[in-house]
């Protein structure tokens, strides 16, 4: 999961033209680019391209609206039975949020034919106030669970934020704490950890930036809102041949000692830390 571009379920023409997009994962959007008088078409459309692609070559998650919107049980009831890899559940608060969304799942999937368990889920997990303080209970919560995402635009709005960056493009500490959290909360449950959106498409060098920072403390992917961001994702989240190179070698230096706590390699000395940072470096570039 490196790049995960969110497309309007509503836009036939928008969903044909992602498919081009070069996207490890296409987010068929069902909430907030669905104006509320469009999402019944949304769902048709949506479910229709679910079907179009049966056969598909990549990755379709759709997002349906909040569980406290009302609306959550008719966009998995239409969409469903289209066999989408996964749920992107916003506003999620917690694992009990995950824990509701997986028993509807497991209920659909039976009514629909649908194999029981493959239908994972990614939760949006800091875009209220008090999804903040939820973030341990992911750990556990569901063998769906693929990744955390954070967001950073409606936790924004939830706490009343006139801004959530910098001129520079930092965060400030309230949304970089909530950032660090979906970093740790990821690791903690054994799944992905996934960078927020950067709203100002037209920005190349800013979403280079920010990914490029997003990677280097651990996060293995990031969303786009536009498919000209998914080039530089893809780029920036896949291993260099330098350091897959450096990978292989600190992986071979140590199964060359497989009793040592700590091995030299061109002139450093490195212990467990740096083998399972190398295996997780080589696993990444086997994925991509």
């Amino acid at each position: 999961m490196r790049s995960l571009l969110f497309v309007p379920g509503d836009s036939e023409k928008k969903l044909a033209k992602s498919l081009g997009s070069g996207a490890d994962i296409l987010i068929l959007d069902l909430e907030d680019s669905i104006a509320p008088g469009r999402k019944d078409a949304a769902r048709r459309i949506t479910r229709g391209f679910l079907d179009a692609q049966a056969e598909r070559r990549r990755q379709l998650f759709v997002r349906v609206n909040p569980l406290a919107s009302g609306l959550v049980l008719a966009d998995l009831a239409a969409i469903v039975g289209g066999r989408p890899d996964g749920i992107v559940l916003p506003k999620a608060e917690g694992g009990e949020s995950v824990k509701t969304l997986a028993h509807y799942l497991s209920a659909l999937e039976a009514r629909e034919g649908v194999a029981a368990g493959s239908i994972r889920i990614l939760p949006i997990a800091s875009e209220t106030a008090a999804a903040v303080f939820a973030f341990e209970s992911y750990a556990g919560s569901s063998a769906r669970l693929c990744g955390l995402m954070w967001g950073c635009e409606d936790l924004a709005a939830a706490v009343g934020a006139t801004e959530n960056r910098h001129p520079d493009g930092s965060y400030p500490p309230p949304f970089e704490l909530a950032r660090s959290l979906c970093l740790f909360a990821a690791a903690a449950a054994g799944v992905e950890a996934i960078d927020t959106v950067f709203p100002d498409f037209r920005d190349g060098d800013g979403l280079e930036r920010e990914a490029r920072a997003a990677e280097r403390i651990g996060f293995t992917g990031k969303a786009a809102i536009h498919p000209g961001q998914v080039e530089a994702i893809n780029r920036i989240f896949t291993p260099d041949a330098a350091a897959i190179a450096h990978a292989k070698r600190v992986v071979a230096a140590f199964a060359a000692a497989p009793e040592a706590g700590v091995v030299g390699l061109e002139g450093k000395m490195l212990d467990r830390p740096h083998l399972v940072a190398a295996e997780r470096v080589l696993r990444r570039a086997g994925a991509s």
